[in-house]
């Protein structure tokens, strides 16, 4: 029998989200180990491609009893400089990290807790955090099957640098904030680029005098509750790469990238896409236009001084778009899927996770006795997936954790 190891919380996952708990648990005096099953900040190290910024200001590269402490708080952090932040951050709190643990199963051991098991034993707690994130699996569409055999496809997570791909041109599907980056950072490096375009938002990276994510939080949106916000709504266009600016698809459309709609269907090397980009780019500038909306009438109704608003010019044409392209015409060789994550919880043995294997929590919490969840997406407030925004969830976490510890 393998050795059983006993411990008050294990934490699964040394992310923000994971170093977050280890620091509220540790203020609380409460045994905990985090479970790493790399090193600490593992998806910053081996899922982002090498370009990769921040796509807050560094000032945003905050974590509990950790304000960002550089001399840039306006710049935008590379991979690297995150990787580091977090390293720091573990060593700063001691937090009991062990790298290089794969858990395997969390179970129910019958008598009201929970077992972790690992390749070399087995852990007894009495309560388990999972903090892996909320992209996990890459959500890859069915049409990736009907792609000729000699088209090399990548993940955006495996995506590092161009110098992997086979030469020639890159078709990018997948209309995000990934997918605007890998294409934006495939053109600077000098390959022909297509991008396929899905329903997105744009948001100001500047306005009225301060970066979209101070307005977030003054304005009270980041602390919306999950409940509050409309499910369904597209994804954002964010980037911190060339130091912060707004990013648009007609802005990249000018600087050389190849824009087509909504991958629509795969008939052998010949692809056929949505004639939507008009419709997508109205639904964008909606989004633009909204938040600024909500800026204006923030400043309106508080009275707290701000610049007017700068005058904008006119974003660049991007003009009719092809139905169709021929990936062998266009030399094409390499199709990046940049089409969003989905959850990989098979490893979880408890009933927590609803039928399409989506977590089951009411702000983390669910309702198996000691098993909780933190990083999600909305998991309580919008902040709840930023880097910054664990904090409150952790600490919530941690108290309901002590609040039973006690009992």
């Amino acid at each position: 029998m393998p050795p059983v190891e006993t411990v008050e919380t294990v934490v699964i996952g040394a992310g923000q989200a994971g170093l977050s708990a280890s620091y509220h648990l540790g203020r609380r005096g409460l045994q905990h180990v985090v479970l790493e099953r790399g090193r600490v900040g593992e998806r910053w190290r081996s899922e982002r491609w090498d370009n990769l910024h921040f796509q807050f200001p560094n000032a945003f590269a905050r974590l509990p009893g950790f304000p960002y402490d550089g001399d840039d708080p306006a710049g935008f952090m590379h991979r690297d400089g995150i990787v580091r932040t977090l390293d720091r951050y573990a060593q700063r709190i001691a937090a009991p990290v062990r790298c290089g643990v794969a858990v395997r199963r969390v179970r129910a051991d019958g008598d009201g807790a929970l077992l972790v098991d690992l390749d070399s034993h087995t852990i007894r707690a009495r309560n388990v955090i999972s903090a892996t994130g909320p992209y996990q699996t890459p959500r890859i569409p069915a049409f990736s099957r009907d792609l000729p055999p000699g088209i090399v496809q990548v993940t955006a997570n495996r995506y590092a640098n161009s110098a992997q791909l086979p030469p020639g041109a890159v078709l990018v599907i997948g209309g995000g904030s990934s997918g605007y980056q890998i294409a934006e950072d495939l053109n600077d490096q000098g390959r022909k680029v297509f991008l396929s375009v899905g329903r997105h938002r744009r948001l100001p990276r500047y306005y009225r005098g301060k970066d979209y994510g101070y307005w977030l939080e003054e304005t009270g949106t980041a602390g919306q509750v999950g409940k509050n916000i409309l499910a369904g709504q597209p994804t954002v266009l964010m980037s911190g790469y060339r130091g912060g600016r707004d990013v648009d698809i007609r802005i990249l459309s000018a600087r050389g990238v190849r824009m087509v709609g909504t991958l629509s269907g795969v008939d052998g090397s010949v692809l056929t896409f949505a004639q939507n980009m008009d419709a997508l780019l109205a639904g964008a500038d909606q989004g633009y236009a909204a938040f600024k909306a909500i800026v204006d009438d923030y400043l309106a109704r508080s009275g707290a001084a701000a610049p007017p608003p700068d005058s904008e010019q006119p974003l660049p044409a991007i003009g009719p778009t092809p139905a169709s392209l021929d990936l062998a015409a266009e030399g094409i060789r390499s199709v990046i899927w940049a089409t969003g994550y989905t959850f990989d919880l098979g490893w979880i043995d408890l009933p927590v996770t609803d039928a399409d294997g989506r977590p089951r929590h009411v702000r983390g919490v669910t309702d198996v006795p000691g098993f909780y969840f933190l990083g999600l997406q909305y998991l309580h407030a919008m902040r709840s997936a930023f880097f910054w925004g664990a904090d409150e969830d952790a600490a919530y976490l941690a108290e309901c954790i002590g609040a039973t510890t006690a009992n």
